[in-house]
């Protein structure tokens, strides 16, 4: 019988449930658990395909096209399992799905109401995903924070869960925050009692607490939080914060956190293999290279790492991994940087133009590519990138003159990318793009095959323009090679260019496919690019040292932005002057 592992957030917002929802799976799946991940989203949108990225970040695709919530990178990531459409459910599914039952008169004159058919909605479609995915253990984060409105109906149905399923077969996790205040940066345990108050109002008592926190919280302030939220001090975890994301899952389980749900469902003890996660976090810390890549998108308003660009981002980290480097990331805005996007490019090793919909910051993408090609920089780029390669190759190769895609320009002369017939009668926006898995033909001799290694492979697209077919022959006698197509040939899914060190485009998304335990071949084959592109430019962040070293009994923290080693690959260290010297980067 399936157990049910329900996750809630209190205080704020974007406190990290997902993360511990994602660590909670990888942990009973170390264990030999077969689990399944859904993510329970309170608004009223149908899915996230229409949502703006600024406001909610970025739209994740699953195999089967489903456009989703950012969380399941998160879950496919971490569980290194695929998600599809069942493991996302918003409130404008649940209600559209009642409503059309309305309708259709599957109610039987029944007055429909929010309980019981919204919440018997809401929890049928928990345990389809469940058995979906066969699943011993199904783990449900719960969306936005407890007591917001939108959410009673998800809460109330997660409640019912127990007496449903049975006390043994269901437990609650609830997450959130012991925050610093004041002058002296004292924790304060009230925001997290309030929280828990607030959850047992609605009738959860949670099971086990995560409470993250900068600092380890003393021995009396748990029996605090024990004594005030009617929980045992052993259930509640410290959800620490890390500069290693992926270190999460042996922090997590340092603290006995899968061992607690384990217990409480009454489930063998079984010892986890986390011997990939010690080895993917040995590389993230022990870095023997860096490198610099940009990335050259619009969504740039927020924050230097936008999570519009999340799954590229964590990509970009698997590549790093793979090739033993450390990736930093240059953010270049395409539509600010204007006539300096050469200037912004000269001290990157590397340069991606990532996904995105719509004319603002396609010149700068463009002339960020042209660079790119003029230099010699390897060149990755992602969905909107090759199509704006295609673009800036058409225009300054091919000699097309003012050369365009048909959404930024409908009259253009050389509608170079298009629409295609069969898509032109499309009207509404949500659910019509060409979205999920297709096949993609890997064309002998190419840098893509040399990556893949496969004549075959599946990629997840989201995109309602294609490279113009009728342009294909002038692009290919201009010498652009086309080293993907679909099955038939008629739709390019990668551009290269022989002749260039790297110089590669994906009509897909790459990034939404990429595992810490396995780069992208995309991914991987561009940092490899990078650090050779690094070590032929002389850049002085080629090669980097870290570690700890011992002074009169106080630890030091070194780290080099230019470090010369031995053959072996060894740096001998005579005295804390050279440490002194190599944290200054002389």
């Amino acid at each position: 019988m399936t157990k049910y592992v329900f996750v809630t957030g209190g205080v704020v917002s974007s406190i990290g449930k997902g993360i511990a929802t994602a660590c909670l799976g990888t942990l009973l799946k170390a264990r030999g658990y077969k689990i399944s991940l859904q993510k329970i989203d309170p608004y009223l949108n149908v899915d996230a395909g229409t949502m703006n990225p600024h406001q909610h970040g970025e739209v994740f695709v699953t195999e089967d096209g489903s456009e989703t919530d950012l969380d399941l990178g998160h879950y496919e990531r971490f569980i290194d399992q695929n998600l599809g459409r069942l493991s996302n459910m918003t409130t404008g599914v649940v209600y559209q799905s009642v409503i059309e039952r309305e309708r259709r008169g599957d109610y039987l004159g029944h007055t429909v109401q929010v309980i019981p058919h919204i919440t018997d909605e809401i929890k049928d479609r928990i345990r389809a995903n469940a058995h979906d995915a066969d699943a011993d253990v199904a783990i449900i984060e719960i969306g936005g924070t407890i007591g917001d409105i939108e959410s009673l109906p998800f809460t109330e149905a997660i409640r019912q869960m127990k007496m449903d399923e049975g006390t043994e077969n269901v437990m609650y996790i609830h997450v959130t925050l012991v925050p610093f205040v004041g002058p002296r940066n004292e924790m304060k345990t009230k925001p997290t009692q309030h929280s828990v108050r607030d959850l047992r109002n609605i009738g959860i008592t949670p099971d086990v607490l995560i409470c993250r926190t900068k600092q380890l919280m003393s021995d009396e302030m748990k029996r605090k939080i024990a004594l005030y939220c009617d929980i045992t001090p052993d259930a509640i975890v410290e959800g620490l914060d890390t500069d290693i994301l992926y270190k999460l899952p042996m922090i997590f389980e340092e603290q006995n956190f899968a061992r607690l749900v384990t217990k409480r469902l009454g489930l063998e003890k079984n010892e986890p293999d986390l011997s990939e996660w010690q080895r993917i976090v040995h590389a993230v810390k022990n870095p023997k290279r860096r490198v610099t890549v940009g990335i050259c998108g619009k969504y740039m308003e927020h924050n230097e790492q936008p999570d519009t660009y999340i799954s590229v981002v964590e990509s970009l980290r698997h590549g790093g991994i793979e090739n033993e480097a450390e990736v930093e990331i240059k953010w270049i805005d395409a539509e600010g940087a204007g006539d300096n996007i050469g200037a912004e490019l000269q001290d990157v090793d590397a340069v991606i133009v990532p996904g995105g919909f719509g004319v603002r910051g396609i010149e700068g993408k463009i002339a960020a590519i042209k660079y790119a090609r003029e230099n010699g920089v390897p060149f990755l780029g992602l969905c909107l990138g090759l199509q704006t390669a295609v673009i800036e190759y058409s225009r300054h190769v091919a000699k097309l003159e003012n050369a365009n895609s048909q959404e930024f320009d409908e009259g253009t002369l050389h509608p170079v990318v298009a629409i295609l017939k069969d898509q032109r009668s499309i009207e509404r926006k949500g659910g019509t793009m060409r979205v999920g898995a297709e096949p993609c033909v890997v064309a002998p001799n190419t840098l893509a095959h040399h990556l893949y290694g496969e004549n075959m492979v599946l990629e997840r697209h989201r995109h309602r323009f294609e490279v113009n077919p009728k342009y294909h022959r002038t692009l290919t006698d201009a010498g652009l090679t086309l080293s993907g197509t679909s099955p038939d040939g008629r739709l390019v899914e990668m551009i290269e260019i022989s002749d260039h060190p790297f110089f590669i485009a994906s009509q897909f998304h790459p990034e939404f496919k990429s595992r810490p335990t396995r780069a992208h071949p995309l991914f991987r084959g561009l940092v490899e690019a990078a650090v050779r592109y690094s070590e032929e430019q002389g850049h002085e962040s080629s090669t980097r040292l870290n570690g700890t070293a011992i002074e009169n009994g106080n630890a030091h923290q070194f780290n080099s932005g230019d470090a010369e080693y031995e053959d072996d690959g060894t740096l001998t260290i005579s005295s804390m002057d050279d440490i002194r010297q190599i944290a200054r980067g002389n």
